[in-house]
């Protein structure tokens, strides 16, 4: 049986969704992406760099290190967590539901280790 492109339910092979709430959801989803695909894509490249740069900064100005690859990171698990849009091959494995579940899942984890990391410095840990 072929299974609901947005929450993976059984249907038969000539539907695409299961009902009229899943193709709104994912119409709405896919023109969210479409709106924000460009800022998405400079704004996680600027925090990917970010962090990179952050963490060879570290190891000479601990302030600069920290605070920068933490601020990037509690930013792209706020970016990751309201515009959640996972890479096509994960919605084609799990669907779009459970790929939007998965992706903040992921965008909360990154959004603590940022918090971690600033909180860890203000105090005085690292």
């Amino acid at each position: 049986m072929k299974k609901c492109e947005y929450c993976a339910k059984e249907i038969s092979y000539h539907e695409m969704y299961c009902c009229d709430e899943c193709q709104t959801s994912a119409n709405k989803y896919y023109d969210l992406r479409d709106k924000f695909q460009k800022p998405y894509a400079v704004i996680n490249g600027i925090c990917v760099i970010a962090i990179g740069i952050c963490i060879f900064l570290y190891s000479f100005l601990r302030d600069v290190g920290a605070i920068g690859g933490g601020s990037a990171l509690v930013i792209l698990g706020l970016m990751y967590f309201f515009l959640p849009f996972a890479p096509d091959v994960m919605i084609q494995k799990y669907k779009l539901k459970k790929s939007i579940f998965i992706t903040k899942i992921i965008a909360g984890v990154i959004f603590a280790l940022g918090l971690i990391v600033l909180i860890f410095y203000l105090t005085g840990v690292i």
